[in-house]
């Protein structure tokens, strides 16, 4: 792959590093840095996705057997080998326009090292969680797609048993089912979300399962595991959760996560 060369717009009132070094702590710094880095990764992704859809992915047009799941892999790893051979210099360069420093060689950690899956296989349920008893018939569908649920809990490190229960919480296990909103599928994806996350059939069982989740993988990095918060930027956005700092004070929302973690005391005891 010949080298990409990236600008980025005409930056001259950006040409002298902010006064602002005196602001941020050590922890403040981590952050900067983690979120620097994040965006490059998520940029170095964006146009690998944008270079394949011009030509109907790595594998060519077509639905040939397994081709977008092939695409997704190689568009994945091949952006994180390009980062971690040769970063395009986009996080050193906005954590420099922050903070007014370079960004330190401790924290230029590889891609695959900063998004690593949050692992939550020991999740304790919150005390004030009621189990909720899914249908039989529920249940029935729900078994259907018992490998597609354990190929994403091993991509992205969700405990099987939480994807499990936002599917029993979004969609009752039906893969056909389409919100108000036009959320679809098994885990209720809304298009912007779904092509993000790579899905090009949201009605496609394995896709959907392995989009909503690797979605909310994203979401528990970005609020450090916290699965409650997780759940509320799953359903209601992460912007209103960094709005009202928390669970958004939605009922929609607050029966939303109790229904999914209710479900997933149901899957525990169950075990």
């Amino acid at each position: 792959m010949s080298e990409i060369t990236l600008k980025i717009g005409n930056d001259k009132h950006l040409s002298k590093p902010l006064e602002t070094n005196s602001r941020y702590d050590q922890k403040q710094k981590e952050k900067i840095a983690s979120a620097t880095k994040q965006f490059e990764g998520l940029l170095t992704s964006m146009m690998l996705k944008s270079m394949n859809s011009t030509n109907g992915g790595m594998f060519g047009e077509g639905e040939g057997y397994g081709n977008d799941m092939f695409d997704t892999m190689f568009e994945q790893e091949i952006s994180t080998k390009m980062s971690d051979t040769k970063s395009l210099g986009v996080a050193e360069r906005l954590y420099k326009k922050i903070t007014g420093e370079e960004l330190p060689a401790a924290m230029r950690t590889k891609i695959s090292e900063r998004i690593s899956p949050v692992r939550i296989h020991n999740t304790t349920v919150p005390s004030e969680s009621t189990k909720v008893q899914p249908s039989n018939s529920a249940i029935d569908r729900l078994n259907n797609y018992e490998k597609h649920i354990d190929e994403a809990s091993n991509s992205y490190g969700v405990d099987r048993d939480i994807i499990k229960s936002i599917i029993m919480t979004e969609s009752a296990a039906n893969n056909k089912a389409v919100s108000s909103a036009k959320a679809k599928g098994l885990m209720q994806l809304i298009d912007s979300t779904a092509s993000d996350m790579g899905v090009r059939n949201v009605f496609n069982p394995r896709e959907n399962i392995m989009g909503g989740t690797k979605y909310f993988a994203q979401m528990l990095r970005q609020y450090s595991g916290d699965v409650k918060l997780a759940l509320a930027a799953y359903n209601a956005g992460p912007q209103n959760v960094e709005k009202y700092k928390g669970v958004p004070p939605f009922d929609e929302t607050k029966n939303y996560i109790n229904k999914v973690l209710g479900y997933l005391d149901h899957f525990k005891e169950s075990k």
